[in-house]
């Protein structure tokens, strides 16, 4: 009887943020990928970071990640503002991407990218890693058999405390803001609900509260939105919030189910079911979500089925959240006009 391996992913990182531990070099432990460069703003933190995770090698800059000709996959978790210019500049180098949320400034920027994806032939996967786990797997499933009948309201919440004054997220020129760090998570849920709603959420109202000092950044927004089944649902962001909340319930006519912890199944596995037969609690393990969503896209460059959170997915996504800034009276997020700096900004 014979095996057969799955070549390892070599991967380049740009930047050491705090996602980066948790999103790639964790996940990149479990699965046997490689970690095979690193760079960032503060050579200091590269090397912290490639000897914490076993990095290869530290460059100077992440132009030379691109550059490198053993790095086969590019890992982007920088500010928002800057994922759209990196993502388009792994595309030229002739790099598969694997994006933190959200893929792009806006739409506009996302359709850039995915277009040059498309020319190039290479994958691109926005991170979207709540997807892959078996909490939201499981979520999808219970509408899909048809035990919480028809899908007649959704909400999701996604808050957190608030980030330190000085934070990207605060910065509209880094296409920050609440809807973008986390709101996003909720209105791509209400898009996974599609094929069972009639198709896609449209938005009927948003509100938002800015930041004080940051104008147009949203610290908070809620918006209603409405499906072509008729099913409502809602999502309401914050970044200002007492505790965290990342949960996701679905209302149906038979019954309805809840995550309270869809994006950080790690921190809270739970699915509660509760229908005319009962109420029951589900755990579908604490393994992490990133850990998933590289599976799942090693497979895909290795030859299995293509991610569903691929650049058509994050165009859709982000033509959402330009909507809802809109309605909230608020700019959708500014492109960098400017190539950033060879080593990053």
């Amino acid at each position: 009887m014979t095996t057969d391996r799955v070549e390892p992913l070599r991967i380049g990182v740009l930047g050491a943020a705090r996602i980066a531990e948790r999103a790639i070099a964790v996940p990149a432990r479990d699965t046997g990928a490689r970690l095979v460069a690193v760079a960032a703003r503060s050579r200091a933190r590269a090397e912290d970071f490639a000897r914490t995770h076993g990095v290869e090698r530290v460059l100077p800059s992440y132009a030379d990640v691109l550059a490198d000709p053993e790095v086969e996959v590019v890992y982007d978790p920088l500010p928002n503002a800057l994922h759209g210019p990196w993502n388009l500049a792994a595309v030229a180098a002739g790099k598969h991407v694997l994006s933190e949320k959200p893929f792009a400034s806006n739409a506009e920027e996302a359709a850039d990218v995915r277009d040059a994806a498309r020319r190039a032939g290479v994958t691109v996967m926005e991170g979207f890693h709540h997807l892959y786990h078996p909490v939201m797997r499981r979520l999808l499933d219970l509408v899909d058999t048809g035990e919480l009948g028809d899908v007649v309201r959704v909400e999701a919440t996604i808050a957190m405390p608030a980030p330190e004054d000085g934070d990207p997220r605060w910065s509209l020129e880094l296409a920050g803001g609440a809807l973008m760090d986390l709101g996003c998570y909720g209105l791509h849920a209400l898009r996974s609900l599609a094929p069972w709603t009639g198709g896609e959420p449209v938005p009927d109202t948003a509100r938002a509260g800015e930041r004080a000092g940051a104008p147009g950044v949203d610290e908070e927004l809620h918006a209603d939105l409405h499906f072509p089944s008729g099913a409502t649902a809602a999502v309401r962001c914050s970044m200002v919030h007492p505790d965290r909340d990342f949960s996701l319930r679905i209302v149906g006519t038979r019954g309805e189910a809840t995550a309270p912890a869809f994006v950080e199944p790690h921190r809270d596995d739970r699915v509660l079911v509760r229908t005319p037969a009962g109420t029951r609690t589900e755990h579908l393990g604490t393994r992490t979500s990133y850990t998933y969503q590289l599976e799942a896209f090693t497979a895909a460059l290795r030859g299995g089925p293509p991610v569903p959170t691929g650049p058509d997915d994050a165009v859709a996504t982000m033509t959402l959240v330009d909507r809802c800034y809109r309605l909230a009276g608020l700019p959708p997020r500014p492109r960098v006009r400017n190539q950033p700096h060879r080593t990053g900004a």
